[in-house]
């Protein structure tokens, strides 16, 4: 698995991340969502190595990398602090402008990174994860009863925590059939870590107080991305049935937008891994006269 990639931890300031990283030519880096590790991306990575210098790491909290002390709303894990560590990761490598790629809770940070440091992202694409802000002000009965997890796990009155300790694997389930099993380790070692299932429960509460006064405080402010946007999303998941068109919310956001659905279930990078990794190359690398995915 990541062949050709260095494993590091990196000591970015509040946490240490772990990441691997390879290829060589424009920078992208690549996140992950909940409740995974860096490890879904681990086809894409490899075939994007050919073309770039491709970045994965855990975000902090997860997997392999630190969590921070909690703080007061949370804020250790919001994706303002997760957009400074993968800043401060890049920078660390030699990447001051980069790209970059999330998909579901990884998206967030995506698009907290683009509108916080805009000097430093070239291109942003977005798997799966529209702003929380977003997606909370259009939450109805049915945002509820398919994304219930949001609420039970940033919810405090009965921590997750203590439900899904008792038994990490029942609670998460086991291994689909668009998971490799080393993938799929990587991600058991991770939930049988009581730290990382309160990390990864406190990126939920985060993104229900810090995160949403975050972008709503934007939003009113009128902020917008700069830079290229794809907007993309499994045509088998649950965001066509909320949103009709998972693209809508971004236009509120930025003017330069494309968007596509790929035939997957939510975890695109694992289930079509090629097809992923063509509409990223047509993505990242732009057409004459038009900037490149980084330096």
């Amino acid at each position: 698995m990541f062949e050709g990639f260095r494993l590091d931890h990196i000591d970015v300031g509040p946490v240490v991340l772990r990441v691997r990283h390879g290829g060589a030519g424009p920078a992208v880096v690549l996140l992950h969502g909940h409740p995974c590790t860096h490890a879904t991306w681990h086809e894409v990575a490899v075939a994007l190595a050919e073309r770039f210098t491709v970045v994965c790491p855990d975000l902090r909290g997860y997997g392999g990398s630190s969590a921070p002390a909690d703080l007061p709303e949370h804020a250790q894990m919001s994706k303002k602090a997760m957009a400074g560590d993968i800043v401060a990761l890049m920078e660390r490598l030699g990447h001051r402008r980069f790209a970059v790629v999330g998909h579901d809770r990884g998206a967030l940070v995506g698009f907290r990174l683009a509108l916080d440091h805009p000097e430093a992202v070239s291109r942003l694409v977005n798997i799966g994860g529209p702003p929380a802000a977003e997606a909370l002000r259009r939450a109805d009965e049915r945002f509820a009863r398919k994304w219930w997890h949001w609420f039970f796990l940033g919810q405090t009155e009965k921590p997750a925590e203590e439900f899904i300790n008792r038994d990490p694997d029942a609670w998460y389930g086991g291994r689909p059939d668009h998971c490799a099993p080393e993938v799929f380790s990587d991600y058991i070692a991770a939930r049988r870590n009581p730290e990382v299932v309160h990390a990864m429960c406190e990126d939920y509460r985060a993104g229900l107080t810090v995160d949403r006064r975050d972008d709503e405080t934007d939003k009113t402010a009128g902020r917008t991305l700069d830079c290229p946007v794809l907007v993309t999303w499994g045509r088998h998941d649950d965001l066509p049935d909320l949103y009709g068109d998972p693209a809508a919310p971004w236009h509120e956001w930025a003017t330069d937008i494309q968007a596509l659905e790929l035939n997957a279930g939510h975890h695109v990078q694992e289930e079509c891994p090629e097809e992923l990794t063509d509409t990223l190359v047509s993505f990242l690398v732009p057409s004459r006269g038009q900037s490149a995915a980084g330096p």
